[in-house]
């Protein structure tokens, strides 16, 4: 880099040292577990580029909305053996430090639903959902940093107050069984966007690891009826082909699918088709990137990392334009790949492991929610696109969608 040129590093979030659940008593109100290093877990990793463009970089951060689509806040337990002793006693521990130097002024928060464990091992119950988001609730309404998003207007309050707005989404929908009205109760909570299906088959339609997909059910349509009404954004990233296709037809507002790739560079389910993508894309929606551990790898970079990863954004904005892409790399503070290889029985991983792909132990560059935007800024600037493009794929293009699915 060219030291004759200052780099102003953008303004941190104000943070004020708070840590999970400090104002109870550790050991009278909750146990204790050694939680992974939020900020040091790996080496660090800055994506080269020159003095210029790193300035290019800081004023974005500074100046534009940087949002994740994706994202779970919270800090792993280091052994993970304990996990699921872990998962079991229902309190999460959000990384504040960390993302206090992430750069985003909003995150969407997916928590962990797919593993809530206390009164049961196979996840998405409904009073696990329900503690589970009371319980992070109660933990941020103790500090300021971080607020509770519920309209569009907390969006651009975040950003002006030096504050980050924490958007609650649900990867799926299987929580309401064949409630409706449980729709409306997770509106209450401050659920903003639901996924249709994790995975598995639910009463609403089947998941992307289902052997055959027999579409949107009756008592699906209805649901995504509700979620319009109700102003919750449909997400489709782990529905199954044809589901996803029912909803895009079903929805009379557009529909994203906030953290996936293009199977076209990578033949796995977890990925989506062009035909969907193009679906999503002309309903009005938005296709959000992900980079959770071996998902988007390619034939050219079988190896995840941030290259492989942007080769799926770049096919996927060329498919589909500029105005519908973005970013929602879906990582967490913690050993990923550990997790995953734990979780294997009960995420729709294993589909995803090629022969040809190599294993990696994190995705350099995009290992958390801290690392991961100024990389991608960093990546953007380098390759020359415009200051307008990057502020879509940042920010505006998700802002747009959420104006068009939200209550205003």
């Amino acid at each position: 880099m060219n030291s004759n040129t200052e780099i102003k590093q953008y303004k941190k979030k104000i943070y004020d040292g708070y840590k999970s659940f400090q104002n109870l008593e550790l050991g009278v109100d909750y146990k204790e577990y050694k939680l992974a290093d939020e900020l040091n877990r790996v080496p660090a990793y800055t994506y080269p580029v020159s003095d210029e463009e790193e300035v290019q970089v800081q004023t974005i951060l500074q100046e534009d909305h940087i949002i994740s689509m994706h994202e779970h806040t919270f800090i792993a337990p280091e052994d993970l053996s304990e996990f699921y002793e872990f998962r079991r006693q229902g309190r999460d521990w959000t990384a504040f430090e960390a993302l206090s130097k992430s750069g985003l002024d909003v995150v969407f928060e997916n928590f962990m639903d797919g593993t809530a464990m206390i009164t049961s091992q196979a996840g998405w119950k409904w009073s696990d959902v329900i503690h589970d988001l009371g319980i992070r609730f109660s933990d941020i309404g103790h500090q300021d940093m971080v607020i509770k998003a519920e309209r569009i207007s907390d969006l651009y309050r975040a950003k002006e107050e030096g504050k980050i707005a924490f958007v609650a989404a649900l990867e799926s929908s299987s929580m309401i069984e064949n409630e409706l009205d449980r729709l409306d109760v997770l509106y209450g909570f401050g659920v903003r966007t639901m996924g249709i299906c994790y995975s598995e088959a639910n009463q609403l339609g089947s998941g992307l690891r289902e052997p055959s997909d027999g579409g949107l059910t009756v008592f699906g349509k209805q649901a995504v009826r509700r979620m319009n009404k109700l102003g919750i954004t449909i997400d489709l990233s782990h529905s199954g082909d044809k589901t996803a296709m029912d909803t895009i037809e079903t929805s009379d507002k557009p529909v994203t699918i906030n953290h996936a790739g293009a199977r076209a560079l990578w033949n796995t389910n977890r990925l989506k088709p062009d035909y969907v993508i193009k679906a999503c894309a002309a309903k009005g929606g938005v296709i959000a990137i992900e980079a959770a551990p071996h998902s988007t790898v390619t034939h050219k970079h079988p190896a995840h990392n941030i290259e492989s990863f942007m080769e799926h954004f770049e096919y996927t904005a060329n498919l589909v334009g500029i105005d519908h892409v973005a970013f929602g790399p879906d990582t967490l503070f913690g050993d990923h790949v550990g997790l995953h290889t734990l979780l294997s029985g009960k995420l729709s991983i294993k589909s995803s492991q090629m022969p040809n792909m190599q294993r990696v132990e994190y995705v350099e560059g995009l290992e958390n929610p801290a690392e991961c935007f100024p990389n991608i800024l960093r990546w953007l600037v380098k390759k020359g696109y415009s200051r307008e493009d990057i502020k879509k794929v940042m920010g505006e293009n998700i802002l747009r969608v959420l104006k068009e699915t939200w209550v205003k």
